[in-house]
């Protein structure tokens, strides 16, 4: 009888849990969702479980995988380039380094394919967990272009679809998607390479981004086009042969918003991935990017759309025809995942996955202990295209604040250490703290224009800035209670899209120290450092 009696009793509460927990799930989701600098997604599913990773070009470690049961919901779990001798970033601009990944999962194993633009091309890498570890990467040097995919087809055989560039073009950047078997025991391209499609149209710019799927024994061939600008665009073809050929869609292209106009707030939609649900639904994510006043400072963002086929053309949004801001979200468990604390306290001896340096680190420049970043003074600066003493966190939101307590204390001129809103090597901000004073200094356009200087010869500071929409104010103080603004505010068109950056990267913030070109063995000290956004601003 007690037995049975405790029985009851946790079905009772299992079944009271399960009816919280489910009256406390929305029934709409909100876009993006993975906001900030999370460009080209790649998606797939393995049982209940989806995985997506994103380009990450200089910045190391590479290529985040986030994990998901339900769509929306997507946690940081690793990297799959987090090794210095995987991939070497020096020399490289912030616009090079790693495109467009897809990630793929065949009989117990997942896949990742990508370039490595300026630092060797095509290569894969492979996992058996998709948190890592990551293989060491397979080159593949036969394969010509960018922004590989992978495909299985029902022969068991794995397809390369790739892009490269026509020799003899007939209208301007014209591109041209190709098929070729990649052979998995020899690590190669073997057979005959297929051309696929030049885009749907006779004038079809930049046809890129392919990924290929076998959908009923059919073949759908999707593709981006028109840049990763407002003309970006998804297109898809169509063929009963994996080779070809392929005929474009009549509705294409199938996905875009450059129809909506220049001040339509979303734009650049393009470069998607499908993923189809256990429950049988299809879904896609693609790249976008929002837009404030006519600049678009966070870069290029993860979004998601719900698809429909209509035989066998991929409807997007059905109805609506766009990318929404808020909508139904997917027919899937609703799985939150536990939040990270705005404020990171430095605890254990390892920095949160959600940090970041620039190009490869071929040396440790940091230590975590006793509940603090020890963060090197080297020689050095973020100027140049070698890896400095920098780290930084994407910034997700229009509207955020970030601070920090810094301990740092020098007698030489050269050395510098504080806070930075970083885009490139040549458009950034930094406040730093030097000898005797706080120095406020932007560079735009690879001109660095000292903004404000004020006397300060406290060992410990506290740095905060703020940013609203287009403008982000500087500010410092001996405590948190005490902050004053330093300089005037400042127009955030410095980490702008177009403005001196390219558009592929994104904008981060966080720490820096230098000892501008001459050996240091001193330390800058940070306590903590904080980061909190108002989302979808």
């Amino acid at each position: 009888m007690f037995k049975l009696h405790s029985l009851k009793l946790t079905c009772i509460i299992v079944l009271t849990c399960f009816s919280l927990f489910s009256q406390n799930a929305p029934e709409t989701f909100n876009n993006p969702i993975l906001p900030g600098y999370h460009p080209d997604p790649s998606i797939c599913r393995v049982g209940d479980d989806y995985y997506l990773v994103n380009s990450t070009f200089v910045w190391f470690p590479g290529l985040p995988i986030y994990h998901s049961k339900d769509l929306v919901n997507w946690e940081l779990i690793g990297h799959a380039i987090d090794r210095p001798d995987q991939m070497n970033f020096d020399g490289l601009p912030d616009m090079l380094g790693l495109f467009a990944p897809t990630i793929r999962y065949h009989e117990g194993l997942f896949y990742i394919i990508n370039t490595c633009v300026g630092c060797g091309m095509n290569f894969y890498i492979t996992a058996t967990n998709p948190a890592g570890p990551w293989s060491d990467p397979n080159w593949l040097p036969e394969a010509d272009g960018i922004d590989p995919s992978l495909m299985w087809d029902d022969d068991g055989k794995c397809y390369y679809t790739g892009v490269v560039g026509t020799e003899k073009p007939e209208w301007e950047d014209q591109g041209v998607i190709y098929n070729q078997e990649l052979d998995l025991q020899q690590k190669k391209l073997v057979g005959e390479r297929h051309n696929a499609t030049f885009g749907h149209a006779n004038n079809a710019s930049y046809s890129e981004g392919p990924h290929l799927y076998n959908i009923n024994g059919k073949y759908l061939l999707m593709i981006s086009e028109g840049g990763t600008g407002i003309y970006h665009a998804l297109t898809v073809h169509h063929s009963d042969s994996v080779f070809g050929p392929y005929t474009t869609d009549y509705i294409n292209p199938v996905l875009t918003h450059r129809h909506l106009g220049q001040d339509y707030p979303v734009h650049a939609i393009g470069h998607g991935d499908l993923v189809q649900t256990q429950n049988g639904d299809w879904w896609a994510v693609m790249l976008g990017k929002r837009r404030l006043d006519g600049l678009t400072t966070l870069a290029r963002e993860t979004f998601l759309a719900k698809v429909d086929f209509d035989g066998q053309t991929p409807v997007f949004n059905k109805g609506e025809g766009k990318v929404l801001m808020t909508q139904t979200r997917p027919n899937l468990p609703w799985t939150p995942f536990k939040k990270q604390p705005a404020k990171d306290e430095f605890e254990g001896d390892k920095l949160n996955k959600k940090w970041y340096t620039i190009r490869t680190p071929k040396d440790s420049f940091y230590t975590v202990n006793k509940e603090a970043l020890h963060l090197n003074l080297r020689a050095e600066i973020m100027d140049s295209l070698v890896n400095s003493s920098l780290l930084v966190q994407r910034i997700e939101h229009h509207k955020f604040e970030a601070s920090t307590k810094m301990s740092f204390k020098t007698s030489k001129d050269n050395e510098q250490a504080g806070l930075t809103v970083y885009r490139t090597n040549e458009n950034h901000f930094n406040l730093l703290k030097d000898k005797n004073s706080l120095v406020l200094i932007k560079a735009f356009k690879g001109e660095q224009t000292e903004i404000a200087r004020i006397p300060y010869k406290d060992k410990e500071v506290y740095f905060h800035v703020e940013g609203n929409d287009l403008d982000i104010q500087f500010s410092y103080g001996e405590s948190m209670d005490t902050l004053k603004p330093i300089g005037d505010k400042q127009h955030l068109i410095v980490i702008a899209d177009l403005q001196g950056n390219a558009m592929f990267n994104g904008p981060g913030i966080g720490l820096y120290a230098t000892s501008n070109g001459k050996t240091s063995k001193n330390k800058a000290v940070y306590d903590w450092f904080y980061y909190e956004g108002k989302p979808l601003n």
